[in-house]
């Protein structure tokens, strides 16, 4: 009898939709204290999730400290005071920016609003993995474009792969997980030849750390009425991935479209506060801009001691190819309490993502590769 009930409450259960079953979740890197709790480590690195090793601005912890007697109040729902300082920052009007609870936020708007059932959206392969994700949850069909050798995105490429039915194009520049990313030239050409009604997403939250002459942050593209939207964040450079927020640039009428499906209060006062406040901070964006080139050129070096192939990059991460044994090597370091990002998410099963650290984080980081290869003669 309790079976049989228990066969008739199953056959009720409301099902989730179909679509759920092609939609793989997001995997994030393992935080410090899951590694420290399950290998009984006490000192760990990070270096898998791009962060900003040197932290969030002076300026902004205290901005969100001085918010913290205001929490009983709802934050401001339209983020004036910061759509205000982004709009003078950088050179664009109020109404040309969105404020999200992070860059994934804007990502899912942007599929919310603009995509149908049976749409098309172009992306490259590999690359960021939301992407892919937002289009899916909106039942929407998404054609991956391989980058080409050297993992170089190419705007004939993309330009091929569009159809009738094509919708969106979502572009990472630079590119996570390569680093690689589209000259300005290429960006402008494959926008002056796409055909009417395709909306192209240039996802530009690592720009900051460009050092190519050639490369645009697309804003001023934006600023020409461009039908693009440039998804910048203040999870990276400005150290306040924890708080969640970013925003989004675009032709005033994709703003419009964007706030008709944004959730109230999307973002939490201490986070407006705080990124007021780290964007006006431009000597630690300098530090660590500077940082980052630095630790660059010294993983570069120790790959090529090691014999490694890496990517260049223009972001404040490397994609190294360690070979075979690449999943074994992130496992042997991880018990070191050296977390990197292994690439088989991506497709990418010879590789490792890392994140720039801090001096010292790099100099153990290429100690423990150096004897890894020693023992093992390689990863494996």
């Amino acid at each position: 009898m309790r079976q049989e009930k228990a066969l008739q409450r199953n056959e009720r259960r409301v099902q989730p939709r179909d679509v759920l079953g092609r939609m793989t979740p997001y995997s994030p890197g393992k935080p410090i204290w899951e590694v420290q709790e399950e290998l009984g480590l006490e000192d760990v690195v990070k270096l898998a999730s791009n962060e900003n090793p040197l932290g969030p601005s002076p300026r902004a912890v205290e901005a969100a400290a001085a918010m913290l007697p205001e929490l009983h109040r709802y934050p401001d729902a339209g983020a004036v005071r910061l759509r205000q300082a982004i709009a003078l920052h950088k050179g664009l009007s109020e109404e040309e920016l969105i404020i999200t609870n992070g860059g994934d936020e804007l990502i899912t708007l942007i599929a919310e609003a603009y995509l149908d059932p049976g749409d098309e959206v172009i992306t490259p392969a590999p690359t960021f993995s939301e992407y892919a994700f937002g289009t899916l949850l909106m039942n929407a069909e998404v054609v991956r474009v391989p980058l080409g050798e050297g993992f170089r995105c190419s705007a004939d490429a993309l330009l091929a792969a569009v159809t009738g039915r094509t919708k969106l194009i979502w572009l990472c520049s630079p590119n996570n997980p390569t680093g690689t990313y589209l000259p300005a030239g290429e960006l402008r050409r494959l926008l002056d030849s796409l055909p009417q009604g395709v909306l192209v997403v240039y996802d530009a939250a690592y720009s900051h750390y460009v050092t190519a002459d050639d490369y645009t942050d697309g804003l001023e593209l934006v600023r020409e009425g461009y039908p693009l939207v440039v998804l910048q964040t203040f999870s990276k450079i400005y150290g306040l991935a924890g708080l969640r927020v970013g925003f989004g640039a675009a032709p005033r009428e994709v703003v419009r479209t964007l706030l008709q499906v944004k959730e109230p209060f999307n973002v939490n006062a201490l986070a407006q506060a705080a990124a007021a406040a780290a964007l006006a901070d431009q000597g630690h964006v300098e530090a660590s801009r500077e940082l980052n080139g630095q630790g660059r050129q010294k993983l570069y070096a120790a790959c090529r001691e090691l014999g490694l192939e890496c990517t260049e990059s223009m972001a404040n991460f490397v994609l190294v190819r360690l070979g075979p044994g690449a999943e074994q090597a992130c496992g042997r370091l991880l018990a070191q309490g050296i977390i990197l990002r292994y690439g088989g998410s991506w497709g990418l099963t010879e590789h490792v993502r890392i994140s720039i650290g801090t001096a010292e984080e790099m100099d153990r980081l290429i100690a423990a590769l150096r004897e890894l290869w020693k023992k093992n003669g390689g990863p494996a």
